[in-house]
């Protein structure tokens, strides 16, 4: 959001030096360790952080070595805010240790992912810690579904229930997601494709919500592409929602 006087000063973007792996970089205040690290070709492995919803550390898996003055912390890089002057180790032994600790404990959640098994055979981890969690659905608990569907949908569908082993994510009380649009955002974001979505004839499915909705033909080629539902959205919240007949024809015929 631009500052109300619009005044350059006040956008100006104060930049900072950290280190990384014994190597200087530069970093806008503001970003994350993570970020720095990605934006300069440093590879720190992660499956609950994407660049345009908030960070949560929720897996793990971006665990670094922070050090600040005189003292060093193991931290989650996707949380942890860039600041002037402070040593991140990105692969030291005790952090390469945690990071396989925590996919041994991710693997029995989504053994049958393709991302999951990628990253395990990286991190050098070819057994789980546990036995495969019984009724395996693939789901490690990430929250990137339920952020995306907040933050940049706005739709409110769905949100974690229960705590510790027995968490889950869940439309309201477990029952069919009334607020869900059927517009496929988590499924894009889900780093181990445990939600699925179909469509069969006029109808959107997607399943983990117990959800199915109608969906519209395009008036020139005949394909369905977009619910009702997403529509009737887009034109309640929008603030400049594009006219009725926008909707009449699909991304490739209009």
């Amino acid at each position: 959001m631009l500052p109300a006087n619009n005044n350059i000063k006040d956008m100006r973007v104060k930049m900072i030096t950290l280190w990384i792996n014994d190597k200087q970089y530069q970093a806008a205040e503001g970003q994350s360790v993570l970020q720095v690290a990605l934006d300069n070709g440093i590879e720190i492995p992660h499956l609950c952080y994407h660049e345009s919803l908030s960070s949560q550390g929720s897996c793990r898996l971006c665990l670094v070595e922070v050090t600040k003055g005189s003292k060093t912390i193991m931290t989650t890089s996707c949380t942890y805010p860039a600041m002037e002057g402070i040593k991140v180790q990105t692969d030291t032994l005790e952090i390469k240790k945690a990071r396989r600790l925590v996919m041994e404990l991710l693997l029995p959640l989504a053994p049958d992912a393709p991302k999951i098994k990628a990253l395990a055979s990286e991190l050098g981890v070819t057994e789980p810690r546990l036995g495969p969690e019984p009724e395996n659905d693939n789901c490690i608990k990430c929250g990137l579904c339920v952020r995306a569907c907040d933050e940049l949908v706005g739709a409110h569908a769905i949100t974690f229930a229960g705590r510790g082993v027995a968490r889950t994510v869940e439309p309201p009380y477990d029952e069919e997601a009334e607020n869900c649009i059927g517009c496929g955002t988590c499924v894009q974001v889900c780093p181990t494709e445990c939600i699925v979505m179909e469509d069969q004839g006029m109808e959107r499915r997607i399943d983990k919500w117990k959800r199915t909705l109608k969906l519209k033909a395009c008036k020139n080629c005949g394909r369905p592409f977009i619910t009702f539902a997403e529509i009737d959205f887009m034109q309640t919240k929008a603030k400049n929602p594009p006219p009725e007949e926008w909707f009449d024809y699909c991304p490739d015929c209009r």
